[in-house]
């Protein structure tokens, strides 16, 4: 089966417009040579692609899953025309890079800020995701650096400390455990939370321990999409919650929550800065690498490709 580019961008305009004469208008074909491309298609895979009607035209089931593929193929040419137009504007490097949550909004804007002011040839994609989906971004290639809990499976992955990450309990303000200064997880596990959604590394350290301990999941009334609105819910009374010590400190201005350390061992975590194992990085990764580990510019070539 082969279909080139210019077979997957015809459907797609096909399927859009709902006629082959429009597709290939949108595609800067002759109707002729439009229709015989979707023939040679229907005909390769055996299977009809287009429902054909006096009012135009529909794709059959197996038309659906070609234009699905057709668009993810177009998007990703289009975003490597993108990239690769930016090394001609004077782009001198691109670092693909993952990062769990508590890093990713604690950490790294700062961090990453100051690199690319000193480094304006580098670009950083950066996506957020849970730490196990940190590493398996890192195994599977799709980016070089990431930056995940040590509570994840970090085997055969190179791994340095970035941060010291410390788990707290936020209430609200006259809450009767506000003037507390430590508890034990047991003493709260039955009552009113507010959380991140499911997927979040946080909340999956936190059931994992839980279950571990009181053998079920701690009651949820709410759940947000960020660490700062996480913090205003409790302040305004919504439940409490476990979130980093940096987030407690800085949302505890605005939020009015109250802070007490948790007296468990989970609540003491890592985040580690992980590449693959044997593999060396790229220049520009190996100097933002020594970038977000403070340091010096020498220390970049030991990460490298160059060392």
């Amino acid at each position: 089966m082969r279909f080139d580019l210019t077979d997957l961008s015809l459907f797609q305009h096909i399927c859009e417009s709902g006629t082959i004469t429009a597709g290939a208008e949108c595609s800067h074909l002759t109707l002729a040579s439009a229709s015989e491309r979707v023939r040679g298609m229907e005909a390769t895979l055996g299977v009809a692609l287009l429902r054909r009607d006096r009012r135009g035209v529909t794709p059959t089931p197996a038309g659906q899953t070609l234009l699905h593929h057709a668009r993810l193929m177009t998007q990703q040419m289009a975003l490597m025309h993108g990239e690769l137009q930016q090394y001609g504007q004077g782009l001198k490097g691109l670092v693909r890079m993952s990062s769990n949550g508590a890093a990713f909004s604690e950490y790294l804007p700062t961090l990453l800020g100051s690199f690319l002011h000193r480094y304006p040839g580098i670009s950083i994609d950066i996506e957020e995701r849970a730490s196990h989906e940190v590493v398996d971004a890192l195994r599977r290639g799709a980016c070089e650096l990431g930056i995940a809990a040590d509570s994840a499976d970090l085997s055969g992955l190179r791994q340095l400390p970035f941060r010291h990450d410390t788990l707290v309990l936020i209430v609200p303000p006259g809450h009767a455990l506000a003037a507390r200064r430590s508890i034990g997880f047991d003493e709260v596990a039955g009552a009113d939370f507010v959380g991140l959604d499911n997927d979040s590394a946080l909340q999956q350290h936190i059931a994992q321990h839980a279950r571990r301990q009181h053998g079920g999941l701690p009651a949820y009334r709410i759940r947000a999409r960020s660490f700062e609105a996480v913090c205003r819910m409790v302040g305004s009374g919504a439940g409490i919650a476990v979130v980093p010590k940096v987030t407690a400190m800085r949302c505890a201005r605005h939020s009015g929550i109250r802070r007490l350390t948790l007296e468990d061992a989970w609540a003491e975590r890592t985040l580690v800065l992980c590449t693959r194992a044997g593999e060396p990085l790229s220049r520009h990764a190996g100097q933002l690498a020594a970038h977000l580990l403070g340091c010096q510019d020498d220390a970049a070539l030991a990460w490298s490709s160059t060392a």
